[in-house]
């Protein structure tokens, strides 16, 4: 009995909560370390469908969340599911939005198109999971019944403006707040008291995209990073004053979140626009984004809305735009932008980064484990884990990978036997 305790606990210790889109840390990163799988796949503990969209699952307190696409009373709505971490079963579904979209997601490979749905993911905190809807509807439904404790309409209460295919970025919780952009002139982005949707703050004028917020710590001060249509705009946590921004062009859409890495911040995007970096310094109360390099067009380094990781100095992810299926994972070094490897084969999927291992979920749904070296690409495994278009991001939680397609869900065991369940 000592044995088996002595392993629950040692598996409790390195088993994390997934609670928002790109990670507890808001950068797409765990600790955990997953197991190289057999080319038979991983270990499949549950499949559920997951009908259209590109909404990723979160985990957090033994529940999984994503939002699908449902009929519900005769009309498409976007719904959000709660399922049983462990066992897939779905625990509550809550409709949160209508589902009418614009076909801006049903573009893909000839063989793989279609599923266009909602795009947003779900963030878990205290008790409550917060859902930013396609028209600009920010919710906070309680965790254990999905029933809504708290809402607030940007359109109809902050003169809000929506973005071309409709809204897709993920609410961004960080400390008591909950943050969100999308208002009208003075109140374009907005934080909400995370228990009780108090308004703690609005500022700014911008016109939003179809980028999610980051947080991030700089120069020690806690600030959110919003990617609007002027470019990057960074504003103090606590008060929402601007703090620095740096011009960076809008055409049609920009998707990808920005990417943290110390002192520097990457920001990218497709249609031609192409890619940068600033490095951030702080004199007294005042901090300068100076642009370190400036690469346009969609080659070599560009992010359609496929999100890199930063790590040891360098990008990780899924670099190009419109190669679907055919696109590659590159490695390139985020203080100059120089490529420092690439292979074909990916598609606009995602990345994340676990221990010091990537893991890739493809278009077309692979998964890959890769080596998060910067001397050359070397693969550890692959298998095909998922039918339908995978344009939503994979995590990583207790042992599990939960991924998603515009058809199905699954979870899978990558922590082992001794982690098997």
């Amino acid at each position: 009995m000592s044995l088996v305790l002595a392993v629950v606990f040692a598996l409790a210790g390195r088993t994390a909560d997934w609670p928002q889109y790109r990670g507890p840390n808001h950068e797409g990163k765990t600790s955990e370390s997953p197991v190289p799988w057999p080319a038979s796949g991983p270990k499949r503990v549950w499949k559920v469908p997951t009908p259209t969209g590109f909404s990723s699952f979160t985990v957090s307190g033994g529940k999984a969340f994503t939002v699908v696409r449902r009929n519900v009373d005769g009309a498409d709505r976007e719904v959000c599911l709660a399922l049983d971490a462990i066992t897939g079963e779905e625990l509550w579904a809550a409709p949160v939005g209508v589902a009418k979209y614009q076909s801006g997601g049903d573009d893909g490979k000839s063989t793989n198109k279609g599923g266009d749905g909602p795009r947003s993911t779900p963030s878990v905190a205290d008790g409550l999971v917060y859902v930013f809807n396609a028209q600009l509807r920010l919710a906070a439904l309680d965790v254990a019944t999905g029933k809504e404790v708290w809402a607030k309409d940007l359109v109809k209460e902050f003169k809000g403006a929506n973005v071309g295919w409709q809204n897709a970025a993920s609410p961004l919780v960080d400390g008591e707040l909950v943050f969100v952009a999308g208002g009208g002139p003075g109140e374009s982005f907005l934080a909400f008291r995370a228990k009780d949707g108090a308004p703690a703050w609005k500022s700014g004028s911008e016109k939003i995209t179809h980028a999610t917020p980051v947080a991030a710590t700089i120069a020690g001060v806690r600030q959110v990073i919003f990617f609007v249509q002027s470019g990057l705009v960074a504003v103090a946590a606590d008060s929402g004053k601007e703090l620095w921004r740096y011009a960076f062009p809008y055409k049609v859409s920009t998707a990808a979140s920005p990417v943290v890495g110390g002192d520097i911040v990457y920001c990218s995007a497709g249609y031609g626009v192409g890619s940068a970096a600033v490095n951030i310094a702080r004199t007294g109360d005042a901090f300068v984004a100076t642009e370190l390099w400036r690469l346009r067009g969609d080659k070599p380094v560009a992010n359609h809305w496929s999100t890199p990781i930063f790590h040891e100095g360098y990008l990780y992810g899924m670099f190009g735009f419109k190669e679907y299926g055919e696109g590659p994972l590159k490695c390139v070094e985020l203080a100059t932008g120089k490529v420092q490897w690439e292979q074909k084969g990916f598609g606009p999927g995602n990345v994340i980064l676990a221990g010091d291992r990537l893991v890739a979920l493809s278009d077309t749904g692979e998964l890959v484990l890769v080596e998060a070296r910067p001397t050359a690409y070397t693969e550890i495994a692959r298998a095909k884990v998922l039918e339908g278009k995978c344009w939503s991001t994979p995590i990583l939680s207790g042992g599990r990978v939960y991924a998603r397609s515009t058809k199905e869900g699954v979870c899978l065991d990558v922590a082992g036997q001794s982690a098997a369940r």
